[in-house]
């Protein structure tokens, strides 16, 4: 089969490295790709985000499949033009994909569900938001109802933060997603990541997940698109997670084909647990990052057939091989994020790190440049690795962080910490 990846982050490298495992696939190219990323498989420069741009490409480079790795495309319904074009797409419809872009939508589908999560409420004025919080008091949660590349949620500890939340989102800080806002309780318990891929009727758990949101360690600091993950989550043990699909998942993919917008994809199920019982925090409508480069590393080649079966509309077949293992990634971020950074500095000692099915650094933000890596974002590299326990993972992890040579880098030190 002829392969083509949307997306350039580390969540798409490994992806890639994923699919590239398997003998089904014959081509590969991911549009537009990173440098690490164009080491494994051909890169295209593409608009992803044009529906139309995309359908043509993959209709001109014969591709057979298409997975569409970032939530902005799937909701300006790119899937949609490629299914229309014929093409078979893993990822939602523009309308499924509303179940991350609109926080207030994913609420209704759960009231509907009977699916347990926060009490919330829905505005779209600032004033009338401020008094909401003003009776209501804090800790309290302040979303942006629309996209905001994973930073559009405020925990706030008092009133007075959580009005100044509400002032920067309804006065433009993430553009057009905070022209809405949604407040929510703040819930206590531990978070862990779910994911479950669906055809439109069935569904398969195909993992859990514990990222770091923070950019300190302790989780401390400004929330961040992710600072690290690990795999499985001790705390989503085989019973919440029962419970999670039956009360939480199950319901909701029901509730959107009664709709009429059926899910396919991949849903990522953030929850909260407390006292063994599951909450749902939010959904997103593809797979985390960082938390797709430790699924990858567990799952290897059989990803693709999972993903496959999923587009085909075949998951009631389908069952995870999991061996019992461990995966742990470390984010390398530049120096300042997550406000600003800098642009171009060279990466070195890359080369000194192993990569095979226990040990990979997945490239986020990098570029290519006179024969050399340079950072090109905020999270800039993925450095992964597998071991029979999570201690064993997170030792390679940071023995690869050890060995690249990065000044202008920086990373977590305490990946896993909850858990070790």
């Amino acid at each position: 089969m002829n392969i083509l990846i949307l997306g350039s982050g580390g969540r798409e490298h490994s992806l890639a490295w994923a699919v590239l495992q398997n003998p089904k696939c014959d081509r590969l190219i991911v549009a537009p790709g990173n440098a690490g990323i164009a080491a494994i498989a051909e890169c295209a420069s593409l608009d992803i985000m044009d529906a139309g741009a995309v359908a043509t490409f993959a209709e001109e480079e014969a591709i057979d499949f298409v997975i569409i790795g970032p939530e902005a495309p799937l909701a300006a319904g790119v899937a949609d033009r490629l299914r229309e074009a014929g093409i078979l797409t893993f990822g939602p419809s523009a309308a499924a994909a509303q179940l991350e872009a609109s926080k207030s939508f994913t609420k209704q589908i759960c009231d509907a569900a009977e699916a347990p999560t926060a009490a919330y409420a829905h505005f779209t004025d600032a004033a009338a938001a401020r008094d909401h919080v003003a009776t209501q008091g804090a800790p309290i949660v302040i979303k942006a109802d629309g996209l905001a590349a994973g930073k559009g949620v405020i925990i706030a500890e008092t009133v007075a933060e959580a009005q100044a939340a509400i002032d920067d989102m309804f006065g433009g800080a993430f553009g057009g997603a905070g022209a809405e806002v949604v407040i929510e309780e703040f819930m206590t318990g531990e978070e862990a990541s779910l994911f479950v891929l669906c055809d439109g009727t069935e569904i398969l758990s195909i993992g859990s997940a514990q990222d770091h949101k923070r950019v300190g360690e302790g989780d401390t600091g400004p929330n961040t698109g992710g600072m690290g993950a690990y795999s499985p989550a001790p705390v989503l043990t085989p019973e919440i997670e029962a419970l999670a699909m039956d009360r939480i998942v199950r319901p909701c993919v029901e509730e959107m084909a009664r709709r009429g917008m059926p899910f396919q994809g991949v849903l990522y199920a953030g929850l909260m647990i407390e006292n063994g019982q599951p909450r749902l925090v939010e959904y997103n409508v593809r797979f985390g990052d960082p938390e797709c480069q430790v699924l990858m590393m567990r799952l290897g080649a059989q990803a693709f057939d999972l993903m496959h079966a999923a587009a085909e509309g075949r998951l009631a077949g389908a069952q995870v091989n999991w061996a019992d293992d461990h995966a742990l990634t470390v984010v390398m971020a530049a120096e300042g994020y997550p406000s600003d950074y800098a642009k171009g500095s060279v990466i070195g000692g890359l080369e000194a790190c192993p990569a095979d099915s226990f040990n990979m650094v997945f490239h986020a933000g990098t570029a290519a440049k006179d024969g050399k890596i340079t950072a090109s974002g905020g999270r800039v590299l993925n450095v992964t690795a597998r071991g029979a326990s999570l201690r064993e993972a997170a030792d390679r992890a940071y023995g690869m962080v050890d060995r690249i040579d990065w000044p202008e880098g920086f990373c977590r030190r305490d990946i896993g910490w909850r858990a070790l």
